[in-house]
């Protein structure tokens, strides 16, 4: 998928090597497919030293994105917001005294799921949201505007690979459960604890390299002649069944 291409796209060499050197985050370079030059190679190594994704795309495919109509063979989307660490997500838990409470996304693609996900991290007390580089939507304007202020409160950290930081995750004594229809019922589970609350994709649900690394699966009850929720929606749910139990517990 593409990520939206709104205010946030930077065009031309010199700007788009500026940004890298500001310290701007990048989430996508696009650069014209088979330009070799000085420049472009400067640019791309910027880009690689970022962990930036870069995509190598025709002449009319860039023209499709530029704005300008002046983009030089190169054209690179920032995000509308920086981006945290997971220490930074793991600190806050530890600063308010509370076991840490993270939603982990593996794949969301739709920028007003994302925002919507946000806001409701923030008000369920979720320590921060965490998703992946790669095939999956970054902190663009529409997310901003979907988290209705939420991304000002709320840490989101994007990392490489989901199920390498779930591991490391496990070391720091989190345990993990997603969301998927075959799992127990989510009622008759203990939720408590620091935990990490998966939630797969829109169309394929939790990849299953990441479901192996999750310690239980959960389910919602599903009472309609449909088989699934929305993606932001199923996080609602979960997510306020853990409030209660923390509640409760507390």
């Amino acid at each position: 998928m593409e990520y939206e291409m709104t205010d946030n796209r930077i065009e031309g060499r010199n700007a788009v090597l500026e940004a890298f050197r500001s310290g701007k985050t990048i989430d996508k370079l696009y650069v014209l497919d088979g330009c070799q030059d000085g420049p472009v190679k400067t640019i791309t190594r910027e880009a690689r030293k970022h962990d930036t994704i870069i995509n190598y795309v025709s002449r009319e495919r860039l023209d499709q994105l530029s704005e300008t109509g002046k983009h030089q063979g190169v054209i690179a989307v920032s995000a509308a917001y920086a981006y945290a660490e997971v220490e930074d997500i793991l600190k806050e838990a530890e600063e308010k005294g509370e076991p840490p409470f993270i939603i982990i996304l593996d794949g969301i693609e739709d920028p007003h799921n994302l925002g919507a996900i946000i806001r409701t991290a923030n008000q369920a007390g979720a320590h921060g949201v965490i998703i992946p580089k790669r095939r999956a939507v970054g902190l663009t304007p529409t997310v901003a505007k979907t988290s209705a202020g939420a991304i000002n409160y709320t840490k989101v950290a994007k990392v490489t690979n989901i199920s390498n930081t779930m591991k490391e995750l496990k070391e720091k004594g989190l345990w993990f459960v997603c969301a998927d229809m075959d799992g127990t019922v989510m009622y008759d589970m203990d939720l408590t604890g620091p935990i990490g609350l998966v939630i797969g994709s829109e169309g394929d649900g939790v990849s299953p390299l990441v479901k192996k690394n999750c310690d239980m699966v959960a389910s919602i009850p599903m009472k309609g002649s449909i088989d699934s929720l929305n993606a932001s929606v199923a996080t609602g749910v979960m997510a306020y069944e853990i409030v209660r139990q923390r509640m409760k517990k507390g």
